[in-house]
């Protein structure tokens, strides 16, 4: 088994899987982690700029990401990726929980953009303030 993970900055789980071009490549052998590698693709294979897989990420069976849109969502399952959604930061435990069935996700409903919560409290939601 292969588990693809998106990390633009390398070290964390990373939101926008489709403008994602840095991925950590773990690969499973006996339910462990054997290795782990970086993969960087140049900017025109990333999933937003190219309909198809790119080959540095063929026969990767999940993908685990923050964040992604319905299309690259659907696109993955066509290719035979499940794509999983984790508000998990780390790419290691991430596997890990993974693995032993503890990884928590969500759905693309669900709202795989947490990233425009508005973390003001006691304002509501904070749309269209005068003063």
């Amino acid at each position: 088994m292969r588990i693809a993970i998106t990390s633009q900055n390398r070290k964390t789980i990373t939101e926008h899987a489709g403008k994602c071009r840095k991925f950590w490549i773990y690969n499973i052998e006996q339910e462990q982690p054997a290795e782990r590698q970086l993969v960087e693709l140049p900017i025109e294979q990333s999933f937003h700029a190219s309909h198809g897989l790119p080959e540095a990420l063929t026969g990767i069976d999940v993908l685990i990401s923050r964040g992604m849109g319905g299309n690259l969502y659907q696109r993955l399952i066509g290719f035979g990726i499940q794509p999983l959604l984790t508000d998990e930061v780390d790419p290691d435990r991430a596997v890990a929980d993974f693995l032993s069935g503890k990884l928590e996700t969500h759905s693309l409903e669900g709202g795989c953009h947490d990233h425009d919560h508005d973390h003001e409290h006691g304002h509501g939601h904070g749309h269209g303030h005068h003063r």
